[in-house]
Parts: structure tokens; C-alpha cells; sequence
């Protein structure tokens, strides 16, 4: 199924006036979506927001910056995508493998 493109402004879910979906139309583009990619894992708006800042997490981006554009005024609970990915470990070098 071809549907146009669409690429919003200001939100990711924003209909073709520039204003945002209802919370309720947000989650029926969600779950219709998650049908139509074959997706049998519960799927819900905070997912894509969890997903968000886990895959810059991975790629990365320093938390500090992440906790701002999640708006988290503590550290602590942006700290729990931490636990999530350990990619981010794995190219962590040690100070001691770069002396020669």
C-alpha cells in the first residue's frame, strides 16, 4: 500500500493542517500501523519515545542531552535507558588500551 508522504513540522503525529492528533487518533494510527508492519509485540506511544532514546543512546549521544529533549528534570530517569542498551559499552575504550 502506497500512502503520500508526509513530513511533519512541529509533531510527529500532526495532521495535514499543522495541528497535533488527539492522544486517542495517535493510538489508533499506532496500533494500525503496528498490524499493517506485522508487529505481534504490545506497541504503544511511550514505546516510540522509549525507542527514541534508546537508539540515540546507541548512537552516541552524550545522556545529558537526551534527558533534555526528553524533558526529564532528573538524570536519574533518563539514567534507566542505560540499562537497556549495552552497545554503548562496547565502544567504550579504556584509557589504558590507547597508552603504547
Amino acid at each position: 500500500m502506497n500512502l503520500p508522504e508526509h513530513r511533519p513540522k512541529q509533531y510527529l503525529f500532526e495532521g495535514p493542517n499543522g495541528k497535533p492528533y488527539s492522544a486517542s487518533s495517535v493510538r489508533k494510527i499506532l496500533k494500525r500501523s503496528v498490524k499493517n508492519a506485522n508487529i505481534y509485540k504490545t506497541v504503544r506511544p511511550h514505546t516510540l519515545r522509549h525507542s527514541f532514546a534508546t537508539h540515540l543512546l546507541e548512537n552516541g549521544t552524550n545522556l545529558r542531552y537526551i534527558q533534555t529533549l526528553l524533558g526529564h528534570s532528573s538524570a536519574k530517569t533518563t539514567e534507566i535507558y542505560t540499562h537497556v542498551t549495552t552497545k554503548v559499552l562496547d565502544d567504550v575504550k579504556s584509557p589504558l588500551d590507547l597508552m603504547v
